[in-house]
């Protein structure tokens, strides 16, 4: 990989990182709704004008209710998820719970395309369940109704995330990346709009609530996903694949160092089981050849 690209990858996974960051000082002001609604409207404007520029709209259009569908399940849903789990959690915690997607992804895809579950992903799984046992339960936060409440959320979220995944590979091949990504915020906001209009909090929000909803809208979504994209397209998929290691590094610096979140024991003793439940079940790092 080339350095600019190797900086690239490095880059996303901070801006990703980062998103755990933006939602954990936002969402306790603006609550779930209004701060993803928020989130997929501005990141849907910010894209429109490379989707007009370069005439993919009419894409989008043909495949709306398709777009529509990804929207809810790939993004307003597991979005709403995360930031409701933010009111409650770290967001170093949430980034890490986050990358079970990798491992709900090997399981959904075994149930419906009928993908062989080898005994690599079957460990990998395993492992990564006990990865998340030991993140909750040596975690600093008191394990309390609320805060598994809000596991809970982070997991079904990470779900979701492997459901919309699987569906995207089903439904939209060949469809082109940037449309993909215009199309899904656009049917994400879709959903959002009204419910974030209707749950506006009461009080306007303060500087640091600001700047962190644009920061998730505009960096974190809009300008993450041109950089994925283009990513993918430089170096390929499978190396791209490999942010899925940095972010939720990234997560857990940013919580402590900007927000003062605790770096416990099970912080660190989860994060590495869960990312090497991760590389099982994607394979990353093994010989080639």
């Amino acid at each position: 990989m080339r350095p600019r690209d190797l900086l690239a990858l490095i880059v996303l996974g901070a801006v990703w990182g980062a998103s755990f960051l933006f939602i954990r000082v936002a969402a306790p002001a603006l609550g779930p709704f209004p701060l993803m609604g928020t989130r997929v409207v501005l990141a849907s404007l910010a894209l429109a004008p490379f989707v007009l520029a370069l005439g993919r709209f009419p894409e989008v259009r043909g495949r709306w209710r398709q777009f529509l569908f990804v929207g809810i399940l790939n993004a307003a849903t597991p979005f709403s998820l995360i930031a409701f789990a933010e009111t409650e959690i770290t967001a170093s915690l949430a980034a890490i719970l986050n990358s079970t997607t990798v491992l709900f992804s090997v399981v959904v895809a075994a149930a419906w395309f009928g993908d062989p579950l080898t005994l690599r992903k079957i460990l990998g799984v395993v492992l990564g369940i006990s990865g998340v046992a030991v993140l909750v339960g040596l975690d600093p936060l008191p394990l309390n109704g609320a805060v598994l409440v809000a596991v809970g959320a982070m997991l079904l979220g990470s779900f979701c995330y492997a459901l919309g995944g699987n569906y995207v590979k089903k439904t939209f091949s060949g469809v082109r990346p940037l449309t993909m990504a215009f199309g899904q915020q656009a049917g994400a906001a879709a959903l959002l709009l009204p419910l974030a209009l209707a749950t506006l909090p009461e009080e306007a929000p303060s500087t640091p609530v600001v700047a962190s909803a644009l920061g998730l809208a505009l960096l974190s979504t809009a300008f993450a996903y041109l950089l994925f994209f283009a990513l993918i397209a430089r170096v390929g998929a499978t190396s791209t694949l490999t942010v899925t290691f940095l972010s939720p590094g990234f997560g857990v610096l940013f919580g402590v160092v900007l927000l003062g979140e605790p770096l416990g024991l099970g912080t660190v003793l989860g994060l590495g089981i869960v990312l090497l439940a991760v590389a099982l079940v994607t394979g990353v790092g093994r010989a080639k050849g």
